[in-house]
């Protein structure tokens, strides 16, 4: 196995992660306004806002679900068992003594296997929990008629903010962690230009040499 510089973050990926925080941090923005966390926007700018970006990222979700399916890139974030423990332990314990990174990223696996995890709660667990109940939110006009329709609106606001706090939980601990290890700028650079050094096999890098498929330096 040889260590090299590979183009392993698309186009679209790139432009699909950077849209997505982009309204995410917006969506956190406006829903503490609304909340009254803050007063540096009105209310019903806070709600007009945070209305179209929820829309706005629910067309990049069915969007990005759809190249997923269709690309194959679902498969980088099936979970696993194997090393699993190790890199559990390392951001528990080993970071903090300056251990090195017990895994190593492949073109065919980007995630590690507490990434893979982490995303895949993420894109199954809290992103379809903030996304209907936001949608049942707003949509309250069309069964508000329905018997105890008050209390389940209790509930369905109570699942949103707790939904979104642990999404803003996620994202903290995300961005905390580009400050580990490696500098921050070679943490983002990937997701800048596209390129982050992997392993490949002679096999893999024979392949992608000949056949230019993969841009690699």
């Amino acid at each position: 196995m040889s260590m090299r510089r590979v183009m392993v973050f698309s186009r679209f990926e790139r432009f699909w992660h950077w849209s997505q925080a982009a309204l995410i941090f917006g969506l956190l923005f406006t829903g503490l306004g609304i909340h009254g966390v803050h007063r540096l926007v009105d209310f019903e700018t806070a709600v007009a806002v945070h209305t179209w970006a929820a829309l706005a990222l629910i067309a990049l979700w069915l969007l990005a679900i759809f190249w997923h399916l269709t690309t194959g890139s679902w498969r980088h974030y099936l979970p696993t068992t194997r090393g699993l423990g190790r890199v559990a332990r390392y951001y528990a314990w080993g970071i903090f003594k300056g251990e090195r990174h017990p895994y190593r990223k492949a073109f065919w696996r980007k995630h590690n296997p507490l990434q893979a995890l982490a995303y895949l709660a993420l894109k199954l667990v809290l992103f379809p929990a903030v996304w209907l109940s936001g949608l049942a939110y707003l949509g309250y006009g069309l069964w508000d008629q329905v018997a105890g329709a008050g209390t389940v609106l209790g509930w369905v606001a109570t699942i949103h903010l707790l939904a979104a706090y642990a999404i803003a939980a996620f994202v903290i601990v995300h961005v905390y962690l580009l400050t580990t290890g490696h500098s921050f700028a070679e943490h983002v650079r990937p997701m800048v230009n596209g390129y982050d050094e992997v392993d490949l096999s002679p096999a893999e890098e024979a392949y992608f040499t000949e056949s230019r498929s993969v841009p690699m330096k």
